[in-house]
């Protein structure tokens, strides 16, 4: 299982694509509070379809309460500041990424925390801002999940 942790995400149809992503990849989505939107928000539903069923979905009071329940094997912070290719490592199941809210990125107290050999960023041209949450997300996991293969992962909970 591959974890997809959004911090303080803020835009409803970001949110609800990525849960389209999780339920189609196996992955697990965590939504860290507070967020910028109500999860019954008619927009979140519209871009996660009715896949919300079908993924596994929690949510955590913080960043703190995320680590200390699920326990991932590693944390690995996205943000336009890391030093790190995503295409570098070597993703192990029990694995999470976390990516910061869309107008803000993750804050940089986190980033230290995490330690620069735990930020990665993906590639982007020169005088590019960031990527759409949504889009980063996916290239991810999906690296994450090629590196094994294609094969589906083991669900460690249901959303239900």
């Amino acid at each position: 299982m591959f974890h997809v942790v959004l911090y303080q995400p803020e835009i409803p149809p970001n949110t609800g694509n990525i849960i389209r992503l999780c339920a189609n990849t196996g992955s697990a989505l965590h939504l860290i509070h507070p967020l910028g939107f109500e999860i019954d928000d008619r927009k979140l539903r519209r871009a996660g379809l009715d896949y919300r069923e079908f993924a596994s979905i929690r949510e955590h009071a913080s960043l703190q309460d995320f680590q200390e329940t699920v326990k991932p094997l590693r944390l690995w912070g996205i943000s336009t500041r890391g030093v790190r290719t995503y295409s570098d490592v070597s993703y192990q199941p029990g694995d999470a990424c976390l990516f910061g809210p869309e107008t803000r990125g993750l804050p940089s107290e986190v980033l230290e925390n995490l330690g620069p050999d735990a930020v990665l960023r993906l590639p982007m041209a020169g005088n590019s801002r960031s990527l759409n949450l949504s889009n980063t997300a996916a290239v991810l996991v999906y690296e994450a999940w090629r590196q094994h293969g294609f094969k589906p992962w083991e669900p460690l909970f249901n959303s239900g």
